[in-house]
């Protein structure tokens, strides 16, 4: 049977063909053979993608996809429901293995070939990816195999298996599949002891709690996850990112049908579903498991929770992402006071919106700890709060919440945000009894103060006890370099925006003719490096940062968006292939979307720190062009949304980003304005902080007394 066709927006089309949407629209006008619509509505028309292709390579025009974007065009056309992109992922793996040599010459090898190396690959591989061993391909498949193929010779496996993953559960229609974050990843495998060798997630998904665990040294993983997509992705990907380890995925209900029932572990990390009824209540009211209370209904992290406990050996630790429902709800108050009596709550840490999906709640992060026989009993838990919430107060319109909402959604420091719990669970660790509570932030609780009648385990509200130990003095000359620096800051501030008067452009002074940086690059105007991908398994390159040192700074997308100093380690990068950031490189975010800068200019600060991931690096030759004038031009809204491609992550393409053509002592002009606005941009972001973080000093000194009221009001 023939394969069914996809159907491509005009967007798409100017994103396959690399011209822009109002160049389709005039090929739509002017040219009478191009293909007519075959969906969609009179407005927002859908065209058959193969007939448009045709008529592109008819008239010579080549495409301008990335490789990752073919391949999800390739999935698209198999349709929904062809389980295509399932039976590529033990493929994924396979091709990892092989040179990009070795994966050109099988891309030019005849249909037939293709499918039986296809088939033979993955055969090799089945043992480690789950459900794995019926793979067989078709010559329906060659399309699809040839565009996997040329996908990880050029972005990586790790391209390859996010388009792959993206499509497979769009078929299945899949909900409550989140990834979590890189950054909460790795502030929850450093929660674990370092010792930790051995590493379970129950839920494992995509597989990023256990990569993360594996970075902090971890050689034996195990997972399982109920939907056999995510099971082979995150088989996959611990496979190539972890390559030392051993790893053990299986697919399953894990609650009601645990594939590692004789698994003791040292740490368990874990972002169990949350809010499902149907977790087995009824057929698991016996369970050995539920040594803490028998979980309601309503209460599926409850079980989730105590799973957890009961992989854990003696003294183990588990790090969970739950609701905080869970640390407060009626139904599950016997079971939390169990954990609260036995020692086996640790520590809450209450996040912030934004940092975990879902996006509008503020999670929590638990951790526990398998009580050991005989061992001293827990008297207190640390309750940690970086959520921000009792800061900021109640929004004061709908307009305020969503406002924060979006900010917070792309604003998580994970940078900061880790080593602020990381400080206080490390004090804490090292000596309970003698752990100093920081006000409005951190504070030890005495376990016979949680079991009450609620056992309420809400951070924010058991931080706020005012402590009891308090220097005045402190407190007072803490409040006065607040207020020193605040006062500099705004000076700053003040001076980044007492510029004169901007003139409005003539309409002559816009018609600029521009060009593109893959113009430019071949033009010789500058080099374009990309940051080097992660290394994964049957890569020629190192697995670790050997050929750097680890004190060398990585300059990631984060410090670029929120205009911060280099603030990654090497151990990130896990690749020897970093390129070495140089003052006057131009920087510009691989991924678009939310707030934040876009492009800036690297300076004497960033020279010398690492390239890391998703940043793309330019290096103009000054002789011929401003490095202040590319990056304010590349950064333009309009410019990176006509170079970007893809829905739910969306990919800079930095050779599509367009730059006008003009004399070098204009560009100067136009630089010397766009790194003002940046200074502007700046400053005004370091004053919001320092005021942020003044009020709070003398809000918190005001309310615990540590600090009186000025006798007289403020001056005039």
């Amino acid at each position: 049977m023939p394969q069914p066709s996809a159907q491509v927006t005009a967007a798409e089309i100017s994103r396959i063909a690399g011209v822009t949407r109002a160049t389709v629209s005039n090929w739509r006008r002017r040219h009478d053979d191009f293909p007519a619509p075959s969906g969609g509505t009179e407005s927002s028309p859908l065209y058959d993608l193969e007939a448009v292709r045709g008529w592109l390579e008819a008239r010579g025009q080549s495409s301008a996809a990335t490789p990752s974007e073919e391949l999800r065009t390739v999935l698209r056309i198999h349709g929904p429901g062809s389980g295509v992109a399932a039976r590529l992922f033990p493929l994924v793996l396979a091709t990892s293995r092989r040179s990009a040599d070795e994966l050109t010459a099988l891309d030019e090898l005849p249909d037939s070939d293709v499918i039986a190396h296809a088939d033979s690959a993955s055969a090799e591989v089945a043992v480690s990816v789950p459900e794995a061993e019926a793979v067989r391909f078709s010559a329906d498949d060659v399309g699809a195999l040839r565009a996997l193929i040329r996908c990880v010779r050029d972005e990586g496996a790790q391209s390859a298996l996010d388009v792959l993953a993206e499509r497979e559960l769009d078929d299945t229609a899949s909900s409550g599949t989140y990834q979590t974050p890189a950054g909460l990843a790795d502030l929850m495998a450093r929660l674990l002891p370092g010792r930790t060798a051995r590493v379970l997630d129950p839920a494992c998904g995509s597989g990023t709690l256990l990569a993360a665990a594996a970075r902090r040294g971890a050689t034996e993983l195990y997972g399982q996850d109920s939907l056999p997509v995510q099971a082979q992705r995150s088989a996959v990907r611990l496979l190539l990112s972890a390559a030392d380890a051993q790893v053990t995925v299986r697919t399953g209900d894990t609650l009601r049908a645990d594939a590692f029932p004789e698994l003791m572990v040292g740490g368990v990390l874990c972002n169990p579903p949350y809010g499902d009824r149907d977790w087995g209540h009824e057929e698991l009211a016996y369970d050995q498991r539920w040594a803490y209370g028998v979980p309601p209904r309503i209460e599926s992290e409850l079980a989730w929770t105590q799973h957890a406990l009961a992989h854990l050996e003696s003294g183990g630790h588990a790090v969970m992402v739950l609701p905080p429902a869970t640390a407060a709800r009626a139904s599950g108050r016997r079971i939390r006071a169990e954990l609260v009596r036995s020692g086996a709550l640790r520590a809450v840490v209450g996040l912030p919106l934004g940092a975990s999906a879902p996006l509008h709640i503020g999670m929590h992060v638990w951790v526990l700890q398998r009580p050991e026989p005989g061992g001293t009993d827990s008297k207190s838990v640390l309750f940690v709060d970086v959520s921000g919430d009792q800061r900021e107060g109640p929004p004061s319109s709908p307009r305020d919440a969503y406002s924060r909402l979006r900010h917070r959604r792309t604003g998580v420091d994970w940078n900061t945000l880790s080593d602020e719990v990381l400080g206080h669970w490390t004090a804490y660790t090292d000596d309970p009894e003698s752990f100093t509570d920081v006000p409005g932030a951190a504070r030890a609780v005495p376990t016979i103060d949680l079991v009450d009648d609620l056992v309420d385990l809400t951070p924010a509200r058991q931080v706020r006890a005012a402590p009891v130990d308090i220097d005045p003095a402190e407190v007072a000359e803490h409040a006065a370099e607040q207020l020193e620096l605040l006062a500099a800051s705004v000076n700053v501030l003040e001076s980044a925006a007492g510029y004169e008067p901007w003139k409005a452009a003539t309409e002559s002074s816009q018609a600029w003719r521009t060009a593109t940086v893959s113009d430019l690059v071949r033009g010789g105007a500058l080099s374009l490096l990309r940051a080097a991908v992660p290394v994964g398994r049957g890569d020629s390159r190192t697995d670790s940062p050997g050929a750097h040192s680890t004190a060398r700074p990585v300059l990631t997308a984060s410090d670029i968006r929120n205009g911060a100093r280099p603030s990654g380690t090497a151990e990130d990068l896990r690749t020897d292939a970093a390129h070495t950031v140089a003052a006057g490189d131009v920087l510009v975010r691989g991924v678009a979307g939310g707030s934040g800068i876009m492009a800036r200019v690297a300076d004497k600060a960033d020279a010398e720190a690492l390239l890391g991931h998703h940043i793309h690096l330019l290096r103009p030759d000054p002789a011929r062009l401003d490095p202040w004038f590319l990056a304010g031009f590349l950064a333009a809204d309009d410019n990176i949304a006509g170079a970007s491609t893809g829905s739910t992550i969306v990919s800079v393409s930095p050779g599509r980003l367009r730059v006008p053509l003009l004399p070098l002592d204009e560009q100067r002009r136009y630089g010397a304005a766009f790194r003002r606005a940046y200074e502007l941009r700046t400053a005004a972001r370091r004053t919001a902080e320092l005021a942020e973080e003044t009020a709070q000093a003398l809000l918190t000194g005001l309310t615990t007394g540590a600090l009186l009221p000025p006798s007289e009001g403020p001056s005039a």
